[in-house]
């Protein structure tokens, strides 16, 4: 439902830090929907695209990244407002906006990155973000750039972390996908490390998930944030497509977009699916224990890998709402509610098309047993 955005009486809510505390999950209650109006304008610049996420406690403030790949303004992320009341999602304000620089200080050219997620680090003041790159395979036209993870202060580039060579960009059935190399991301273990996941499976590591049930293993890289180096592989295996298209060839996906640290080696993991054909998509968000998984660094392919995968349990389908659910892209941990539940928030990416919606939805999660 599109709100007026008007000021409402609000409750007091108390900071969550963001480091996560491992504590079992209870239960996830939906508590409301707020759409952003197509073609919203902020500081010359179209919002949409959303497709990340984060909150800092301290300020207040949640950083939400554009996937604007330079085409429409040069790629950035904004600062926003989300003000939360006993009712639910009161209005998004934008507050400011961040352009994203090279390591030349440069605003990156037209169509030269693809930006998909975003953290902060409140122990050093620096961000994370990461680019898919780009993988075009074609006779005389031939365009490789690798997925990448890039480190900032206040969007100007202060470092990179390496991009694991399994998951380069190849002219051959080798590496990452186009579209489904880097999506996601999240701190963990106290911000000394960062996860960072793939959208969709490497060529080498097996089939695209589709509507019939296949092994379409993803892989998750787990870095040291400090020394940037990568520490262990870990791998999931995708849902099936949720529904089948009309037609036999048309497209269709399913795939990591989001990943959110849990606490106790735990990660929240959105997993999105679309069919050509059905505007809403069907969007799945598990628990996922990597304590017991495999460390599949050094397994060239995982189509003979066998008891490597870790263990995944589904919190909730949000088609079981009964609501309008478009390409959700990010999550955060929100502020704490009064009661001491945890808010979790998600928005959407609406790829600049008017028929799709900029949504951010608001859950309440209850402590577990």
């Amino acid at each position: 439902m599109l709100r007026s955005g008007l000021p409402i009486t609000f409750v007091v809510l108390a900071a969550l830090h963001q480091r996560a505390v491992a504590q079992p999950i209870g239960s996830i209650t939906f508590r409301d929907v707020y759409v952003v109006p197509f073609d919203y304008r902020f500081q010359g610049t179209q919002v949409g695209g959303l497709s990340g996420i984060d909150y800092d406690a301290k300020a207040e403030t949640y950083y939400i990244i554009c996937d604007d790949r330079s085409a429409l303004q040069p790629a950035r992320y904004y600062r926003a407002s989300i003000r939360i009341s006993e009712k639910g999602i009161d209005t998004v304000l934008f507050t400011d906006k961040v352009d994203l620089h090279g390591q030349n200080g440069k605003p990156y050219p037209k169509n030269s990155i693809d930006p998909e997620g975003l953290r902060l680090n409140p122990m050093t003041g620096e961000a994370v973000w990461t680019s898919e790159g780009e993988r075009v395979v074609k006779e005389k036209d031939t365009v490789l750039n690798d997925p990448g993870i890039f480190v900032i202060r206040d969007g100007k580039f202060v470092g990179q972390f390496p991009t694991p060579p399994n998951a380069r960009m190849s002219p051959h059935n080798q590496g990452s996908r186009n579209n489904g190399a880097f999506e996601a991301l999240t701190f963990a273990d106290e911000y000394r490390t960062l996860w960072v996941a793939l959208e969709e499976p490497l060529y080498q590591d097996g089939p695209r998930a589709d509507v019939e049930q296949n092994i379409s293993p993803v892989r998750f890289y787990k870095f040291d944030f400090k020394s940037r180096e990568l520490i262990a592989q870990y791998a999931i295996d995708l849902e099936p497509v949720a529904h089948k298209p009309v037609l036999p060839t048309a497209f269709r996906v399913n795939g990591v977009t989001d990943i959110l640290d849990s606490g106790g080696g735990n990660l929240l993991i959105v997993e999105r699916s679309f069919t050509t054909g059905r505007l809403p998509c069907t969007v799945r968000l598990f628990l996922v224990d990597f304590t017991k998984a495999d460390d599949v660094r050094d397994v060239p392919s995982l189509k003979e890998k066998g008891g490597w995968l870790a263990v995944k349990t589904l919190l909730i389908d949000l088609d079981t709402l009964g609501i309008y659910v478009d390409n959700v892209e990010g999550i955060t941990w929100g502020p704490l509610l009064p009661n001491g539940n945890r808010t979790l928030l998600l928005i959407t990416d609406n790829n600049f098309q008017s028929f799709q919606k900029t949504q951010v939805f608001l859950f309440e999660v209850a402590k577990g047993k």
